[in-house]
């Protein structure tokens, strides 16, 4: 495994905004947190004794099926694990999220992040660790999935550097309500997660066990290998717990997108020129790295930000090297976490505590966080649907768009 650079722009100064943000809503009555879906019970939040503790909230998806999901443990046998000692292997905690058939009201909603998990992950940046719970997400655990007569295509996802599986859920669920299987995973050793048997585990940032893009991309490559699994009804949960039924027919492993922000953006790049399995690649202001020289002939798209083809030299060679369809596109005002999750949790905050606009701009840039979240809706699924389904959702990738003015189609 080799150190790379990218701690310094989304590890530890990353982790403690979305930290502020959870830590400072929690004192918040539930009811200030503005409009939302209602609370369900649900598994996996805790709440601190006292006063109750703000639930901060997810946008609905706005595709026409419900979501559902499900976590699996993942095991590589072919790749021991020296940071886990003799006798381990590869690990990797995954979520498959999915169109949901029937009344999934009567499944519970998971929570963005399990309270274990919270809880490591705001002692990390400095806070208390029980102070908030988490917003919950449109996937209820389990639920059947909605039978369509043909398989549906899968996207798998990558995370940035020291960070979650959950990180980027309001485009992982509305790409499931668009009739999208996606698969998430946690990159074990870079990643706050937890384990079957209850473990909490973190990244390990000692500068010896540094996770690089290639190593991301080895784990996705493992991950395509589990999908294909799946596709023909096997079951690769190294515990082998129940799957939603209907999820192994749903399955077309012959049509699979991957995305990634920052180092999963990366890491999209590397599996796409490795791994002829993914037929197109999503970038979310991944910074792309000197060693990727390679020509690629299938659909990539690039949304940047920070990691711009002007300001990152290796972008600009990336770029060169696409010889299929390409597309990159900019949203103006928009920071390096402006395509996630954070772009709506942060704004919550802020309200909740009164924060100046020059403060909020700081955190989110000046990109406004309603116009973010329709952008992460629409772009992602518009770019799966063209290049796995073949048809164009109102042609929006042909150019500059009346319904986003703020979006730039860099040549």
């Amino acid at each position: 495994m080799t150190t790379t650079p990218f701690t310094s722009r989304d590890g530890m100064t990353r982790r403690r905004m979305l930290g502020a943000a959870l830590a400072t809503g929690a004192a918040v009555p539930l009811a200030a947190a503005g409009p939302g879906w209602a609370a369900p019970a649900t598994r996996g939040a805790s709440a601190p004794t006292g006063s109750a503790p703000a639930q901060l909230t997810l946008p609905e998806p706005t595709g026409p099926y419900r979501v559902g999901t499900v976590e699996l443990h993942l095991v590589d046998t072919s790749r021991p694990d020296p940071d886990a000692g003799p006798g381990h292997y590869r690990q990797l905690m995954a979520s498959v999220w999915y169109p949901a058939r029937g009344d999934v009201d009567r499944y519970l909603r998971v929570p963005w992040m399990p309270a274990g998990v919270l809880r490591a992950f705001l002692s990390s940046a400095d806070f208390p660790p029980d102070v908030a719970l988490a917003p919950l997400t449109a996937g209820h655990e389990g639920a059947p999935v909605h039978r369509t007569g043909q398989g549906l295509p899968v996207i798998v996802y990558s995370h940035g550097a020291h960070s979650h599986r959950a990180d980027h859920t309001v485009i992982v669920q509305e790409l499931a309500s668009h009739g999208y299987v996606v698969v998430t995973v946690d990159h074990i050793n870079d990643a706050f997660s937890r384990l079957p048997d209850g473990r909490v585990v973190t990244p390990i940032m000692d500068g010896q066990h540094g996770m690089g893009p290639a190593d991301f991309a080895t784990d996705i490559r493992f991950v395509l290998d589990c999908v294909e699994q799946l596709a023909a009804g096997h079951n690769p949960d190294a515990e082998r717990r129940p799957l939603p039924d209907g999820l192994c027919e749903a399955l077309d492993a012959s049509r699979i997108g991957m995305f990634g922000w920052s180092k999963g953006g990366t890491a999209t790049a590397c599996v796409m020129l490795a791994d002829g399995r993914v037929r197109a690649g999503l970038s979310l202001d991944g910074p792309m790295h000197p060693t990727i020289t390679t020509d690629l002939d299938r659909p990539f798209m690039m949304m940047t930000a920070v990691y711009t083809r002007a300001q990152d030299p290796d972008a600009a060679v990336f770029w060169s090297h696409l010889k299929g369809w390409r597309l990159n596109v900019q949203a103006d005002g928009a920071t390096h976490q402006s395509y996630g999750d954070n772009q709506v949790l942060v704004p919550q905050v802020a309200k909740l505590v009164g924060m100046s606009d020059d403060q909020l701009k700081g955190w989110i840039g000046t990109l406004d966080p309603a116009r973010a979240v329709k952008i992460q809706q629409a772009y992602p699924v518009a770019f799966f649907d063209q290049h796995l389904r073949h048809h164009q959702r109102g042609h929006l990738l042909d150019g500059p768009s009346r319904a986003f003015p703020e979006v730039q189609y860099l040549p």
